[in-house]
């Protein structure tokens, strides 16, 4: 599997035959990265309200497109262009109104090449019990990890040491393009691992195999593409 980040939420994933998913797709004057110029054969986005995590229209092509908000209110799975999709609700912020919009979105998860992958969406509320389950067996968590506007590391650090993912990619942190005040940088994150526990790509694409996912947590920091 080939997977690259473009910054801030949004992922391309390709499997061995070549179909490939996007993830929450964002406006690039809104969160300072570059336009995504890269087609897909299906866009997922986590709510149809946020212009940094539900811009499907910018993407080039025609490719299927999946509401996780409305998967999660509709049952909680879907199928698009061949892929199925399990989503859960979630809110933008503590103390959210339960299924209120705006910033009612959607946890979503999938599985491409025999690897389960779930991605966060823009969750900000602390986990509930039924939203820590929904992250079991996880092989790729594409995690948010910036704190202030998504969910506190705190939160998020509860899930994690709970039910434990192989692979955590980070995503949604301070970067030089994309500084939202007191949203946290990458080191906020990566103090709640061991140095040993961390890898850097240090670019932003990288190839996963089932023998690349370890037995227990680790954490791969990507770059963004620019």
């Amino acid at each position: 599997m080939e997977i690259t980040w473009f910054g801030h939420a949004a992922f391309k994933l390709t499997d061995s035959a070549g179909f490939s998913v996007i993830t929450d797709p964002y406006t690039p004057e809104g969160v300072g990265y570059p336009p995504i110029r890269q087609s897909a054969d299906l866009v997922i986005i986590s709510s149809d309200d946020d212009s940094a995590h539900c811009r499907a229209d910018l993407i080039p092509g025609d490719p299927a497109v999946l509401n996780a908000l409305t998967v999660a209110q509709q049952g909680g799975t879907a199928e698009a262009a061949g892929l199925t999709v399990t989503a859960i609700e979630a809110a933008e912020w503590d103390h959210h109104p339960e299924h209120e919009v705006p910033g009612q979105n959607g946890m979503y998860r999938f599985e491409m090449d025999g690897l389960k992958i779930a991605h966060m969406g823009d969750v900000g509320n602390p986990l509930t019990t039924a939203q820590q389950d929904f992250f079991e067996d996880v092989d790729i968590l594409l995690a948010l990890a910036g704190g202030y506007l998504t969910i506190e590391l705190p939160d998020l650090m509860a899930m994690i040491h709970r039910v434990r993912p192989k692979l955590i990619i980070p995503m949604h942190f301070r970067t030089l393009t994309y500084r939202p005040r007191n949203t946290m940088w990458i080191e906020s994150f990566l103090a709640h691992f061991k140095n040993e526990a961390v890898d850097f790509a240090c670019d932003h694409t990288v190839q996963l195999t089932r023998a690349d996912i370890p037995e227990n947590t680790r954490v791969l920091v990507m770059d963004y593409l620019r």
